[in-house]
């Protein structure tokens, strides 16, 4: 007669077994109010900022699940549980070790500056770059996901009608150059948002195939109204979103 040890080696895993779960922190009370810009030219001050929501996080096996239920961009005040008070050990407390990566982000113009990759996946990753070498003080973030949108819903993958509809008039810079794609706010609806977050679209490589007369067009460092009809035929999304929060000048 041949025993089977399954049941009795179940059993032993149920007894010894053990189930580990983790928590991030909450955000504390902010400690200073510096601002920059990213060239580093100057500061301005700003008047302290209470974020607008609470902030948590659910625990996850892998990078590519949700760590974030909170994933709101608010340009000049927060992103996510993110604040100009935000230090690097601080996003070790809340998102892991594992999960951060230093390196040097380039800005612009052969210029780089301290950054931290936050790996949360896909849908969720993003990077600060920091005013300073000590990695204490947030200056911008940028390479967002999609998860991540304003209130009004505006993030990476927005199409250009949703833009309209929710901006209102607005004009854009053309295609072909260092900043290609980059929306005015000035006069929008996102006007408030001015100085703390720059969106910049990008023609869907197709689109480009099929309508090259109206994708030349809009070529170069001029400003184009958003109600041209031909901007319609280069099936435009957002695929550059950059947050300041001190504000970009």
């Amino acid at each position: 007669m041949t025993l089977n040890p399954w049941p009795l080696i179940t059993a032993l895993l149920i007894v010894t077994g053990s189930v580990s779960s983790c928590t991030f922190p909450k955000r504390t009370s902010p400690s200073s109010e510096d601002t920059v810009t990213e060239s580093g030219d100057g500061a301005t001050a700003k008047p302290k900022l209470t974020p607008s929501a609470t902030y948590s996080a659910a625990p996850a096996t892998t990078p590519s699940e949700a760590l974030l239920t909170d994933t709101v961009v608010i340009p000049g005040e927060r992103v996510g549980p993110i604040t100009r008070t935000t230090t690097r050990e601080d996003l070790t407390a809340l998102f892991g070790e594992d999960r951060l990566t230093d390196e040097a982000i380039h800005v612009g113009e052969g210029f780089t500056e301290p950054g931290t990759v936050i790996d949360l996946g896909p849908d969720q990753s993003f990077t600060i770059v920091w005013q300073d070498d000590n990695r204490t003080q947030p200056a911008l973030m940028r390479n967002f996901g999609p998860a991540w949108k304003t209130p009004e819903g505006i993030g990476v993958g927005t199409s250009f009608d949703q833009l309209k509809t929710t901006l209102g008039s607005f004009k854009l810079y053309g295609f072909g150059w260092d900043y290609e794609g980059s929306l005015e706010l000035e006069g929008s609806q996102f006007e408030k948002y001015h100085d703390n977050l720059i969106l910049r679209v990008s023609p869907d490589a197709e689109a480009i195939a099929k309508n090259e007369s109206a994708y030349q067009s809009f070529l170069g460092d001029s400003l184009f109204p958003s109600d041209q009809p031909n901007l319609a035929l280069l099936d435009l999304k957002v695929d550059q979103m950059i947050v300041y929060l001190e504000g970009e000048s």
